[in-house]
């Protein structure tokens, strides 16, 4: 179960009535790679394998699902076995659930670059982006972030819901790696705002676009611009702001010079 409900006092004006009001679970998950303790996570509940692969795999920690040789998830804890014995974070993390990540600074010149020549609609941005904000669970509690991993025409490859995004995202890859998608022709769908995380994310696993109903950052468009990653951003009715890589989104033009 994602959520719970709760007993609340809901207040109306001047009214105040006792309640239940659903709301999401947080939960943490400690994770161990060989034995090491490698980071603890702030998360919800659901997809916890494909969290801890795509974790595993775009902090580089395994290069592909095969280099794992076991998960074991029971409760509150996930240990990891590798081929690699010696395959660990070089420091511990906490992943919070909140909007910051884990990450605060990227060195552009280390990034990897997108290899891709995929070019997209923008009614299959527009669709995407419906299809993914379509969450029952986000109605009921308003306190749930969703990312979509889309092909090239806009099918769903599949959607998941986080407290936080950047786990959302790394939920997605998850899925992806264990079913062999071919991630330079897709690309990704979130419900909050595309941060420098997520477009390294992105760029470790040659995932060339990622679009948002929201906002991006200053950091996240020089990363995006450093390893050819397109930001689609404020995709909202027939609207949409591409930041970077304008050249994927079929029918854009160039921004004017100086802008």
């Amino acid at each position: 179960m994602l959520y719970r409900e709760l007993p609340i006092v809901k207040g109306d004006g001047e009214t105040f009535v006792p309640a239940t009001h659903p709301v999401v679970e947080e939960v943490p998950l400690s994770v161990t790679v060989n034995g090491r303790h490698a980071l603890t996570a702030m998360t919800s509940p659901s997809m916890l394998r494909e969290f801890v692969i795509g974790y595993l795999y775009t902090e580089r920690i395994v290069r592909e699902p095969g280099e794992i040789e076991s998960i074991r998830i029971e409760g509150n804890t996930a240990s990891v076995l590798t081929k690699n014995p010696f395959a660990i974070l070089t420091s511990h993390k906490t992943v919070l659930s909140g909007c910051g990540g884990s990450t605060s600074f990227l060195d552009a010149g280390r990034l990897p670059a997108i290899r891709s020549d995929l070019t997209l609609s923008p009614e299959a941005i527009r669709a995407a982006t419906k299809e993914t904000l379509d969450s029952d669970l986000h109605r009921i509690t308003g306190g749930i972030h969703l990312v979509g991993l889309f092909d090239g025409e806009g099918k769903a490859i599949r959607i998941a819901e986080d407290i936080g995004r950047h786990n959302a995202l790394d939920r997605v890859i998850g899925h992806g790696l264990l079913s062999g998608t071919d991630f330079s022709r897709t690309f990704a769908v979130s419900s909050g705002r595309i941060s420098s995380e997520m477009v390294r994310k992105c760029l470790v696993a040659n995932i060339p676009v990622i679009v948002s109903r929201g906002a991006t950052t200053t950091a996240a468009v020089e990363a995006a611009e450093a390893g050819g990653v397109t930001i689609v951003g404020f995709v909202r009715s027939k609207k949409m702001n591409i930041y970077t890589g304008w050249e994927r989104v079929r029918g854009a033009s160039p921004p004017s010079a100086g802008e």
